[in-house]
């Protein structure tokens, strides 16, 4: 059905720029923090925020509002695949808690150094990756089997009234990007210090489509 297809073009789109989003936010934070050992409270607090508008702005994508419910009303045998997902979005959340923790600790934050900040992205990123690898190869193919009909058509609306909202909205004000590359990452002892490496640059090309974010309930 092409309202099928269409439905599911539309969202390997929207897919494919929060992987895009993810990998450039990963990468960043690699080029910024790879010579630094120890941290300091700007830069938990920094990544935490950036970890948990990644993560909260995943419950905004037409994927969670339409499809899962759709394909939920459709079958009472997703839950399995569901709670699959469900289990990457906590991989992905508890890495966020263990820099939020450090973070809320002004104490002493040289508890998490630097390298175990890049590991808890490195978690929180490939959770997330995988998460949308996992829809798309299995619960695309699963709603082309157990959506049909009139149900597809219900989707399609329901994209329509989303997009028109969301452009309705960038008229109105500035939207959040999941990731754009900020200005230099503050170094210990040295707030206004700035990030020559290349490859923060190559994370700067990559681009990212505004997604509006949801709070962690």
């Amino acid at each position: 059905m092409l309202t099928a297809t269409y439905i599911l073009v539309s969202l390997s789109v929207e897919q494919a720029s929060i992987r895009m989003s993810l990998l450039a936010f990963q990468k960043y934070m690699h080029a910024q923090l790879r010579q630094q050992s120890q941290l300091n409270l700007a830069q938990l607090q920094y990544a935490a925020d950036w970890l948990s508008r990644l993560y909260q702005g995943g419950y905004w994508r037409k994927v969670e509002m339409y499809l899962i419910p759709a394909i939920r009303q459709a079958t009472p045998h997703a839950d399995g695949l569901l709670n699959e997902l469900n289990g990457l979005n906590h991989a992905a959340l508890e890495s966020i808690n263990v820099v939020q923790q450090r973070a809320g600790a002004a104490i002493d934050t040289s508890e998490l150094q630097a390298g175990q900040l890049c590991a808890a992205i490195d978690v929180f990123c490939t959770a997330l990756l995988q998460r949308l690898e996992k829809e798309e190869r299995e619960l695309f193919a699963l709603a082309r089997k157990v959506i049909v009909g009139e149900a597809w058509f219900a989707i399609a609306y329901q994209f329509l009234a989303h997009d028109a909202r969301a452009q309705e909205a960038r008229r109105g004000k500035a939207q959040v990007l999941p990731f754009v590359l900020p200005a230099p990452l503050p170094g210990p002892g040295t707030p206004g210090g700035r990030a020559d490496n290349a490859d923060a640059a190559d994370a700067a090309a990559v681009p990212a489509v505004a997604q509006p974010l949801r709070a962690q309930a």
